[in-house]
């Protein structure tokens, strides 16, 4: 077998092969951006260009229509996976970058395959609906990433960062449900619903100031009653919970549930407390694998850096992958570090020469590291040791 700087520069010189194809396929993407569960076209087009590849591809995964997972390679073990994710957001388009996380993992998975194919199983796996739904949830859940040794992908932003700090998170519904009356002509007969949710409310921003660093709640009312001459009979709140881990979104879970519990005895009315959506778990970094990560990206010329002490980018259903198998998440700048995502710029910027750059140095990166996997057994064993402590420690 060649050394591993053969293989390096054989899988960056695969990338770069393609440079302009994977750009056109970035392009288009973000010219016809598709929201959750609607990308059937980037589905589509993602899975020509893995079947033009050699890749054998599966679609519907998991009871997804946009869901895809392309099978390339020579044997069952090792194996990697490049995840693609391709939807937008609604009215912003690819202000998430996701474009450029497509188009980076599919030329990371069809070079793997062409320089270290022969040595296991090469996995790309469309992913839809990161920015509401959880595609990767559902995915985890139907066993795509059994008997996988590392999922891969990268991320644009507006820092070179070396992983990110995203946290568990699930959507709680409140329902209040309390009495209709005249608030003056026979206010005594009324229960009011909306009352006893806007006293959750109160309740949490007490609770909320011993929150742990990383736990969150943020609420929303949904519905608050038809006409102002009416005590309302119904009212339903629904809070966004975020917790640094799974334990500490349980605690924020249990502080939303309690709260509403109290509102209602308070009030007479009665109350219902749901899951509302997928739930995400917390990211948990494959240590050895980012740092891997950074030394292929540094022919680049990019020098990662760990994120700020006590950010926090949100929540991610890569979390969900990160439980079950080795995964990284880093960030390539595509915007200064006064940019944000979510953003008409940052959309601008997936289209931009900087986003073709950070999309070709991210494929060569992961290409990289996918042919450590599947030709380094140290690598492997390591990456698995790391795995197993990080959870046996509860992180």
């Amino acid at each position: 077998m060649d050394s591993g700087e053969d293989l390096y520069g054989a899988a960056e010189r695969a990338v770069e092969a393609r440079a302009d194809a994977l750009w056109e396929v970035a392009l288009r993407l973000h010219r016809s951006p598709e929201t959750a569960y609607q990308e059937h076209a980037a589905a589509r087009l993602l899975g020509d260009e893995l079947r033009a590849g050699g890749f054998e591809v599966t679609a519907g995964v998991a009871g997804m229509p946009t869901a895809f997972v392309a099978h390339g390679g020579a044997a069952a073990r090792p194996a990697v996976a490049l995840l693609m994710e391709y939807d937008a957001l609604p009215e912003l388009g690819h202000a998430c970058g996701h474009n450029l996380i497509a188009a980076a993992g599919l030329g990371a998975a069809l070079a793997a395959q062409e320089v270290a194919g022969a040595a296991g199983r090469v996995l790309a796996v469309g992913s839809p609906a990161e920015e509401s739904g959880g595609g990767k949830v559902a995915l985890a859940a139907a066993g795509v990433f059994d008997d996988v040794d590392a999922a891969l992908m990268v991320h644009p932003g507006v820092r070179d960062q070396t992983r990110a700090p995203l946290t568990a998170q699930a959507q709680i519904r409140v329902r209040f449900h309390g009495r209709s009356a005249h608030p003056t002509g026979n206010p005594a007969e009324g229960v009011d619903a909306l009352a006893a949710l806007v006293e959750t409310f109160t309740m949490l921003g007490a609770v909320g100031r011993r929150f742990p660093p990383g736990s969150h709640v943020q609420g929303i009312i949904t519905r608050g009653g038809v006409a102002t001459n009416i005590v309302p009979d119904l009212a339903e709140g629904l809070f966004g919970c975020r917790g640094l881990t799974v334990d500490a979104l349980a605690d924020v879970i249990h502080d939303v549930t309690r709260c509403a519990q109290a509102a209602a005895a308070f009030i007479g009315a009665e109350v219902e407390v749901e899951r509302d959506g997928a739930a995400y778990e917390h990211f948990r970094n494959s240590e050895p694998l980012a740092a891997r990560f950074a030394e292929h990206v540094r022919r680049s010329g990019r020098v990662m850096q760990p994120p700020p002490a006590g950010t926090y980018l949100g929540s991610s259903d890569i979390g969900d992958v990160s439980g079950r198998v080795p995964a990284i998440h880093p960030f390539l700048a595509i915007m200064d570090a006064d940019g944000s995502d979510h953003t008409v710029p940052f959309a601008e910027a997936a289209a931009s020469e900087r986003g073709r750059r950070a999309m070709l140095d991210g494929a060569k990166a992961l290409a990289c590291l996918a042919v450590d996997t599947l030709t380094s057994e140290a690598v492997r064993d390591e990456a698995w040791r790391f795995f197993h402590a990080q959870r046996s420690a509860g992180r």
